[in-house]
């Protein structure tokens, strides 16, 4: 499989780097046969009454340090949790940076670097009160591609959390559900069409293909689905209701809780790689945002609604000027059959 299938021409200017405001009035393109266009305040017209919406209430923590060490400006995005105190993170530029170093915050806190790993990141002990220091000293940990244009900030505390999130332990957004406003959010909920899973989005989110597609290796994520999900899922499944996956982190999970051909409460680390080819058991239709070229999610999508597919609506969603990536505008795709 060439890569080549799931690359486009972006022009720069669609490139979001900040949210619509307010978050639910971004642009929503319906995926179905023609491909139209509407607005995401009315996401609710095509929800039927049996449907039920998944999300993934996962919460960002502020992972990510902007400061200076040795007079040199360095960023850290802390990735995997170890143990207490001990962290996974990368270093950027790192080529200075030594086992041993001592990296001040202020007086109080600092960070001991431990060793650096074959990967190239390093492996980093946190000295003083983990929730204190995330709090006081981090920022969001934005995608690379709007960190090159600016800087991580307050605002973005607020605009890359989703209004559900409540359970501590992603680096990055599970950025489909950015676009509920509570009122949305409430609504689907007081229905009894929704359910909350949780999976904790990590490294992988941000990682490209740098070989070829079938030696592309997933990074582990941890991600819950409790019994009263899966049996909710079963009884939609039984009454003709589609599964609706809020974002692609939504629909790993649900799909690795059914790797071994029945769907079961999941508790613990998935690695699934979702390419073209791949038979789909539980999501019947997508909401998602307009990924990155040659991305891991752009084989996802093309896995869901088809290569030619999603290559049209790209195209679709370019010439009518959507706005792509984390802080764009979303689609809710099909799956194809």
């Amino acid at each position: 499989m060439d890569i080549s299938h799931f690359d486009f021409d972006l022009p720069q200017e669609l490139i979001a780097s900040r949210p619509i405001q307010p978050r639910n009035i971004s642009r929503l393109l319906i995926g179905s046969e023609p491909v139209y266009h509407d607005n995401f305040n009315n996401i609710l017209n095509y929800i039927e009454k049996n449907d039920l919406l998944v999300v993934n209430n996962s919460k960002v923590i502020p992972a990510y340090f902007s400061l200076k060490h040795k007079s040199n400006e360095i960023r850290i995005t802390f990735h995997k949790k170890i143990k207490e105190s001990l962290w996974k993170a990368f270093i950027k530029p790192g080529k200075k940076i030594n086992v041993g170093d001592k990296i001040s915050l202020d007086d109080s806190y600092f960070l001991d670097v431990i060793e650096k790993t074959h990967e190239g990141d390093f492996i980093i002990k946190v000295n003083g009160e983990e929730d204190i220091l995330f709090r006081n000293f981090g920022k969001m940990p934005l995608p690379p591609y709007i960190l090159k244009s600016r800087n991580s900030d307050k605002k973005d505390f607020n605009d890359y959390q989703t209004v559900y999130a409540s359970h501590n332990g992603s680096i990055a957004a599970p950025t489909a559900g950015l676009h509920f406003n509570n009122e949305i959010f409430n609504k689907i909920k007081d229905r009894d069409q929704l359910a909350e899973i949780t999976l904790h989005v990590g490294v992988g989110t941000f990682m490209p293909i740098r070989d070829n597609i079938e030696n592309h290796k997933m990074h582990s994520e941890v991600g819950f689905i409790s019994n009263e999900v899966i049996e909710l899922i079963k009884e939609k499944k039984s009454k003709k209701g589609r599964i609706i996956s809020v974002g692609t982190t939504s629909l790993r999970l649900l799909e690795s809780a059914a790797l071994s051909g029945e769907l079961s409460p999941f508790s613990g680390k998935t690695d699934i790689f979702i390419k073209p080819g791949f038979k789909f058991k539980v999501v019947d239709m997508l909401l998602t945002n307009f990924h990155l070229p040659k991305s891991t999610l752009m084989l996802l999508v093309s896995a869901f609604s088809g290569i030619d597919k999603i290559q049209s609506i790209y195209r679709t969603a370019i010439e009518n000027d959507y706005r792509f990536f984390s802080y764009g505008d979303v689609s809710l795709l099909y799956r194809n059959e």
